[in-house]
């Protein structure tokens, strides 16, 4: 060793109370993501907080009915169904989805959404313009004005829903998959025309 080989050797010694070697201890863990503990309901109801804290929406539905209009929304039905299903109207589920960041596909598929929330005429004269109601001018502006709250917020709460709810679906249609696979495989080759 040369003198400063030496040195810093020194040095470290010092340091650590004259450790000649340092280690840390390591875990063996699976995987490097955390699973969460909670239920889906509870972290449903987590989400749906959150929303409400930074938001400050307003709605007459309880936070279990919110929980019930995300997962309409992604079993696909649409707000008439979701809203009866309540006892509501579809007017408040659509306010509710929005305030939620749950913008489907089709909530504003005829019309161009930067367009319309870059104007500032009124909702009759767009109305007009683009061959539609002023009530559909003033839902489609509050599709925009949730796609943009959503957008500013990272699509954080609408992808949370996702990793909740569209998961959830994935693996029960997996699991199907799955055994419909299984009794294939376990069936195949049988003779199926069998007269009783």
């Amino acid at each position: 060793m040369n003198d400063k080989t030496e040195e810093l050797r020194d040095i470290f010694t010092d340091v650590t109370d004259g450790e000649e070697t340092i280690t840390e201890s390591q875990e063996d863990t699976r995987g490097s993501l955390e699973r969460d503990e909670r239920s889906d309901d509870e972290r449903l109801e987590s989400v749906v907080t959150q929303l409400r804290e930074r938001y400050e929406f307003e709605t007459p539905l309880e936070d279990e009915e919110l929980i019930a209009v995300a997962n309409g929304f992604y079993d696909g039905r649409d707000d008439a169904t979701i809203a009866a299903d309540l006892g509501s109207d579809a007017e408040t589920v659509f306010e509710a989805r929005m305030a939620l960041h749950l913008v489907g596909e089709d909530d504003a598929d005829e019309v161009d959404l930067v367009a319309i929330r870059d104007r500032e005429e009124d909702d009759e004269t767009l109305a007009e313009e683009y061959d539609v109601t002023a009530a559909d001018i003033r839902r489609f502006r509050r599709v925009a004005a949730a796609k943009d709250e959503s957008r500013a917020a990272n699509d954080r709460y609408r992808e949370e829903f996702d990793s909740i709810l569209a998961d959830a679906d994935l693996s029960a249609q997996m699991a199907t998959d799955v055994r419909e696979d299984g009794l294939e495989d376990a069936t195949e080759g049988m003779e199926t025309d069998v007269d009783f």
